[in-house]
């Protein structure tokens, strides 16, 4: 067979697995720094890949850069306006913008925002435009097809359905160049000014800068359009209002003069009736009191003068009276005649009794008047006085009116209040409407455009120093995550390193692929004549390391009877067996080497013999031991092989004559070696390697999956069997040496030529 093989290792230091106490070996890294030169290992080993992989990426990225179709991008300038017209000095329904940094990041968020995109869509009816909307554009041998498909079943659908999803397809449409148009939107603040750029990319650059002036004209008129219908909607908020106000003061002051009708509250010049009709009173009552004293007094004087002794002639009425004036008159005429007849007639003369009747007369008259005068004057003050208790009376009933109009007058004031502030408040809201209705019109925008999109001269996309830039930055980062991808599915062992962290037990040593280290004159020989071929070779030298590595894998302990086994087939077991046969029995040891491979018999294949007798006529005692062995002459190695289509379905390795055949061995060699089948494959393995002083487990490098040997451990394990460590098959020296770090082939190119080939 051709054999292949890994770089010699060190031997082991005679630990075996329990060395490490119950818990394993420390975990790799802790407490250590990252290990560089690992990384560079792992870097190096995958560098083929990794040079794949950036390539295959560059390349991509190349092709991609070159069919990309070349976009131009057109800028706007807003900016946020701080200074605004105040045409009228009235506060606006909607308040502008400040200038902080919140609110500018808040504008550009909108310029962004899907609703102003849509609102551009519909200006433009970028719809129709074939770059935005690819329905639009010359269909595919693979789109006509789609479509001739699509159409044939759509033929029978009804109108309606098909309406509908002509409706729907037309909406999908739409969100779709919707998508596209924002794709293409950058929207970016200048630092931290007030000063917002707009710009778009186009495939036309006419289109580009058509575009983002949209952008920027609609967005003015939104905010336009957001304070009028602001100021609409507050107009038509407070119209409405208004007319609930005003019957609200109707019905207020209604409540008011009903009330005042209903309890006798009517006033005039900012006074009610009753406190009118009361002042009036007073005012009366005051004068007809002065006439009432006044009559009074007189018909007092009256009578005291006539209580005096006078005749009333002094009495001031009488005095005034033209009666008592003219009574008067005819007395003193009358009296001058009786004093003339008196001179010359005699008191009983005629004519002297008729002048003195007369004057009688006069003098009866005069009396009467004045009892009249003072009769005249009691009337008077009787009536002065009834009029003053009459207007005293009127005064009384008008107090007592007001007293009870006071006490209305609490719900009246209330009412009032009712009304007042209904009228205030019916007041500002329509002094508020007008001012309203004043700012339609004259709404200002928020924003201003600073400079408007020109026509770019030159594609700002594909740009290719950063296509490039950024192509080799993913095409290196897709290598290393490539590189750490295959770390993680690479479950074979590499070096001894690997072996002692994954398994906890010792790195026995490393069988190097003969290819890797021999001449090339060489390369065509078998491992197991190349031993002896070249003894003191590298590829021999590996051997004797693993035979000491076994030697000295149980301090204190013999280690005579050893078992070389592998968790599956063609892991080099019988090579590796053969070898260390030949160059234990090179060293002057008495070494015999049993072929335990009832499947295989690969022993007889590689030596070139086919006994008719071998290990299972021996244990059936068919045949002697002496006649059974086979001497290698060119090594001086005993074989015990197999004998020709020989099998048995008995458990030979278990019995008794297994045992007493292993005990004959161990008594006339120095070293016994067991070459077994796989443990996974065969279960003979197990039952056998509990009878071996150390058990050596073989593995292909950079091949046996970690799982299988895991398996295969475990078994073992469960057998009883002592397993002195792990060694590496198959090792690739060149490879090892260039990237297996932590490893004794690491060195290979230090000391290879250390060996004689």
């Amino acid at each position: 067979m051709t054999y292949i093989s890994a770089p010699p290792s060190a031997p082991a230091h005679g630990h075996s697995g329990s060395d490490w106490g119950d818990d394993g070996p420390p975990p790799e890294g802790l407490g250590q720094a990252i290990d560089l030169k690992r990384l560079i290992a792992v870097f190096r080993r995958r560098l083929k890949l990794f040079t794949a992989i950036v390539l295959l990426v560059l390349a991509v990225a190349i092709v991609v850069t070159v069919r990309a179709t070349p976009l131009y991008t057109a800028t706007a300038n807003l900016m946020i306006d701080t200074r605004k017209e105040n045409v009228v000095d009235a506060e606006a329904v909607l308040s502008g913008l400040t200038a902080d940094t919140g609110v500018v990041d808040t504008e550009v968020e909108i310029l962004k925002s899907r609703h102003l995109a849509e609102t551009v869509v519909d200006t433009l009816k970028l719809t129709e435009d074939p770059e935005f909307n690819p329905s639009l554009r010359a269909p595919g041998v693979l789109q006509s097809v789609a479509g001739g498909v699509a159409s044939l079943f759509g033929a029978a659908a009804p109108d309606a359905a098909r309406a509908r999803l002509s409706a729907i397809e037309a909406q999908k449409v739409k969100e779709e160049v919707v998508d596209t148009v924002l794709s293409r939107l950058s929207i970016r603040r200048a630092g931290l000014t007030y000063v917002m750029s707009i710009g778009f990319a186009s495939e036309d650059p006419a289109k580009a800068a058509r575009i983002a002036n949209t952008f920027a004209d609609r967005y003015l008129l939104d905010q336009l359009d957001a304070k009028f219908d602001a100021t609409r909607q507050a107009n038509e908020w407070l119209n409405g209002r208004l007319s609930d106000l005003r019957i609200e003061v109707q019905q207020a002051e209604a409540a008011v003069e009903q009330y005042r009708t209903a309890n006798n509250l009517l006033s005039a010049s900012g006074a009610t009736l009753t406190e009118q009709e009361i002042s009036t009173y007073n005012q009366q009552l005051a004068t007809v009191r002065a006439q009432q004293a006044e009559a009074e007094a007189r018909l007092r004087t009256a009578r005291a003068q006539l209580a005096s002794g006078s005749t009333g002639d002094d009495v001031g009425e009488a005095l005034g009276s033209q009666v008592v004036q003219t009574l008067r008159a005819q007395r003193a005429t009358v009296s001058g005649r009786v004093a003339d007849l008196t001179s010359r007639y005699g008191p009983r003369h005629p004519d002297m009794l008729r002048a003195q009747r007369e004057l009688s007369d006069i003098d009866t008259q005069i009396q009467a008047e004045i009892q009249r005068i003072i009769s005249n004057l009691e009337a008077q003050a009787q009536v002065a006085r009834e009029r003053t208790a009459s207007m005293a009376n009127s005064l009384g009933g008008a107090r007592g009116a007001l007293a009870a109009n006071n006490a209305a007058g609490v719900r009246l004031n209330e009412l009032e209040r009712n009304a007042e502030s209904s009228r205030t408040l019916y007041q500002s809201f329509l002094d508020r409407f007008k001012e309203t209705s004043a700012q339609e019109g004259i709404q200002q925008s928020d924003a201003r455009i600073v400079s408007r999109a020109a026509i770019p001269t030159a594609p700002s996309s594909p740009n290719v120093p950063l296509n490039l830039a950024l192509g080799l930055v993913l095409a290196i980062g897709a290598g290393l995550a490539m590189i750490v991808l295959a770390e993680m599915l690479d479950s074979g062992l590499t070096t001894g390193e690997d072996i002692e962290r994954r398994f906890n037990l010792p790195h026995l040593g490393s069988v190097p692929i003969l290819s890797s280290v021999a001449e090339p004159a060489d390369r065509h020989e078998t491992p197991v004549d190349y031993v002896l071929k070249r003894p003191l070779s590298s590829f021999t030298e590996a051997i004797r390391a693993l035979r000491a590595s076994i030697l000295y894998s149980r301090i204190g302990q013999d280690i005579k009877v050893i078992a070389l086994t592998s968790a599956l087939p063609g892991e080099g077991k019988t090579t590796t067996a053969i070898c260390l046969g030949r160059v234990a029995a090179q060293s002057g040891a008495r070494v015999i080497l049993v072929d335990c491979d009832l499947r295989r018999r690969n022993v007889n294949r590689l030596l070139g013999v086919e006994p008719e007798q071998g290990l299972l006529e021996v244990l059936n005692r068919s045949a002697s031991l002496e006649t059974a062995i086979h001497h290698d002459a060119a090594s001086g190695l005993t074989v015990l092989p197999l004998a020709k289509n020989s099998f048995t379905p008995k458990d030979v390795f278990g019995s008794e004559a297994m045992t007493q055949l292993l005990a004959q061995l161990r008594s006339a060699y120095d070293l016994v070696i067991l070459d077994t089948a796989p443990v996974l494959a065969v279960a003979d393995t197990r039952i056998l390697a509990a009878h071996a002083d150390a058990v050596v487990f073989l593995t292909l490098w950079r091949k046996t999956p970690e799982k299988a040997i895991s398996n295969a451990l475990k078994l073992l394990s469960q057998s009883g069997s002592h397993v002195a460590g792990i060694a590496m098959t198959q090792v690739d020296m060149v490879a090892q040496s260039r990237y297996g770090y932590g490893d004794a082939g690491y060195y290979y190119g230090d000391y290879k030529k250390y060996y004689a080939n």
